[in-house]
């Protein structure tokens, strides 16, 4: 069932462990991590990025075939359909199509600006029942376009942005998107555990959760981080495993070429990663 993703993360940040969001970018990816969720009684998160949702004709297009897919596959476990370091007009698109849950990303605005537009987007998303993700610091890397030098958040900042009322916060603390560079130094526990302190029970989330240890994850999620963002571990999976099938000439191998059996084993290669990640952040059981 399509839910905002308010209570899936207030259960989760008071249970110990973390909702795990999988980002989408097409009806296979999108009917493996529901029916991963599924199998394993798991909340789930699907993000969609601006240039994701653009990939697939468009926001409304992601909606109707997420409700879509929850109806046909019989999905009874909490989804939530959420905006991925939204811009502004982007979330105000995500609102009109139908997402359940938004993310504003004005990190990269000066405080003020960022205070201002995301009191607006927190009044208009809780009038519908939308949950609303926003953003302090910036993440490391690139990500569809976003790009971030990977700041540390000022604690003071996030619990600026914390009383406004958003429903989970992201802070920076040295996490990256995409791959971990070989000198990468960790991330700051010392920034985490401060702005656990500044903002109270407020989930906080944890972008790119692609190779990150498993000890810094457990440890982040005792710091109070409730959502963990996973998008490159998928797609490298998904590449690795479709590599693999053309490289062995099955595509060649009776109609090996039908993209329903071209895409079959990348498709399980992304069920194989979810159940993973699931299984680390503690959610299986949990919906």
């Amino acid at each position: 069932m399509l839910v905002s993703a308010k209570e899936m993360l207030q259960k989760a940040r008071e249970g110990k462990y973390a909702v795990g969001q999988f980002n989408i970018n097409n009806l296979e990816w999108t009917k493996a991590v529901l029916l991963t969720a599924q199998e394993m009684k798991s909340p789930v998160i699907l993000g969609v990025s601006e240039g994701a949702g653009k990939y697939m004709t468009g926001f409304g297009t992601v909606a109707a075939m997420v409700k879509a897919m929850i109806d046909e596959l019989n999905i009874t476990v909490p989804v939530a359909l959420h905006l991925d370091h939204g811009t502004y007009d982007g979330c105000y698109k995500c609102i009109k199509a139908g997402f359940s849950s938004i993310m504003f990303d004005g990190s990269h605005y000066p405080i003020a600006e960022n205070v201002e537009k995301t009191t607006e987007l927190v009044h208009v998303a809780h009038q519908l029942g939308l949950s609303i993700e926003a953003e302090v610091g910036s993440i490391g890397g690139e990500e569809d376009g976003v790009v971030g030098m990977g700041e540390c958040a000022d604690p003071d900042e996030c619990k600026q942005i914390a009383d406004l009322g958003v429903d989970m916060l992201a802070a920076g603390i040295g996490n990256i998107h995409g791959k971990y560079p070989e000198n990468w130094t960790g991330l700051s526990f010392e920034t985490l555990a401060a702005v656990n302190e500044k903002v109270g029970d407020m989930p906080l989330v944890l972008h790119g959760g692609t190779g990150i240890p498993e000890d810094m994850i457990k440890k982040a999620i005792s710091l109070g981080v409730a959502k963990i963002n996973v998008n490159t571990e998928c797609q490298l999976s998904f590449a690795a495993a479709t590599r693999e099938y053309i490289e062995a000439g099955k595509d060649q191998q009776g109609k090996g070429f039908d993209p329903r059996k071209l895409l079959a084993p990348g498709a399980e290669a992304i069920k194989a990663t979810v159940r993973e990640k699931i299984e680390l952040f503690g959610s299986a059981n949990k919906a």
